[in-house]
Protein backbone atom coordinates (compact mmCIF):
# COMPACT_ATOMS: atom_id res chain seq x y z
CA UNK A 1 0.00 0.00 0.00
CA UNK A 2 2.31 2.25 1.45
CA UNK A 3 4.82 1.78 -2.40
CA UNK A 4 1.53 2.45 -4.32
CA UNK A 5 1.26 5.43 -3.13
CA UNK A 6 4.70 6.28 -3.97
CA UNK A 7 4.73 5.59 -7.74
CA UNK A 8 2.84 8.04 -9.01
CA UNK A 9 4.75 11.11 -7.48
CA UNK A 10 8.21 10.01 -8.99
CA UNK A 11 6.61 9.16 -12.33
CA UNK A 12 9.12 11.80 -14.51
CA UNK A 13 11.54 12.67 -11.41
CA UNK A 14 14.29 11.81 -12.72
CA UNK A 15 13.81 13.42 -16.07
CA UNK A 16 12.37 16.69 -14.53
CA UNK A 17 15.61 16.91 -12.29
CA UNK A 18 18.24 16.05 -15.18
CA UNK A 19 16.39 18.51 -17.46
CA UNK A 20 16.76 21.35 -14.15
CA UNK A 21 20.45 20.40 -13.82
CA UNK A 22 21.65 20.37 -17.82
CA UNK A 23 19.81 24.18 -18.12
CA UNK A 24 21.67 25.35 -14.69
CA UNK A 25 25.07 23.65 -15.27
CA UNK A 26 24.86 25.37 -19.15
CA UNK A 27 24.14 29.14 -17.33
CA UNK A 28 27.13 28.38 -15.18
CA UNK A 29 29.30 27.32 -17.71
CA UNK A 30 28.59 30.14 -20.08
CA UNK A 31 28.75 32.65 -16.98
CA UNK A 32 32.50 30.83 -16.03
CA UNK A 33 33.68 31.21 -19.83
CA UNK A 34 32.10 35.02 -19.83
CA UNK A 35 34.16 35.51 -17.06
CA UNK A 36 37.45 34.07 -17.63
CA UNK A 37 36.98 35.87 -20.97
CA UNK A 38 36.53 39.53 -19.86
CA UNK A 39 38.62 38.96 -16.20
CA UNK A 40 41.79 37.06 -17.82
CA UNK A 41 41.99 36.51 -21.40
CA UNK A 42 41.45 40.53 -22.57
CA UNK A 43 43.44 41.98 -20.04
CA UNK A 44 46.21 39.40 -20.77
CA UNK A 45 46.09 40.40 -24.39
CA UNK A 46 45.98 44.63 -23.33
CA UNK A 47 49.35 43.96 -21.31
CA UNK A 48 50.74 42.06 -24.51
CA UNK A 49 49.74 44.92 -26.74
CA UNK A 50 50.46 47.53 -24.37
CA UNK A 51 54.71 45.34 -24.06
CA UNK A 52 55.01 44.94 -27.30
CA UNK A 53 54.12 48.31 -28.53
CA UNK A 54 57.31 50.07 -27.54
CA UNK A 55 59.84 46.90 -27.34
CA UNK A 56 62.69 47.66 -28.88
CA UNK A 57 64.52 43.60 -29.06
CA UNK A 58 67.93 45.08 -30.29
CA UNK A 59 68.07 47.73 -27.25
CA UNK A 60 66.88 44.87 -24.74
CA UNK A 61 69.97 42.14 -26.11
CA UNK A 62 72.27 44.83 -25.66
CA UNK A 63 71.49 45.57 -21.83
CA UNK A 64 71.28 42.00 -21.04
CA UNK A 65 74.84 41.50 -22.95
CA UNK A 66 76.70 44.47 -21.47
CA UNK A 67 75.42 42.82 -18.43
CA UNK A 68 77.15 39.61 -19.04
CA UNK A 69 74.00 37.64 -19.33
CA UNK A 70 75.15 36.11 -22.52
CA UNK A 71 77.79 34.18 -22.67
CA UNK A 72 78.77 33.46 -26.28
CA UNK A 73 77.77 37.47 -27.44
CA UNK A 74 80.45 39.59 -26.28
Amino acid sequence: LLLGELVPTMHGFLAKHLQFHIVGTFIVSLGTATFCNFAIAEPGKKAYADFYRNYDSMKDFEVKRKAGIFQSAK
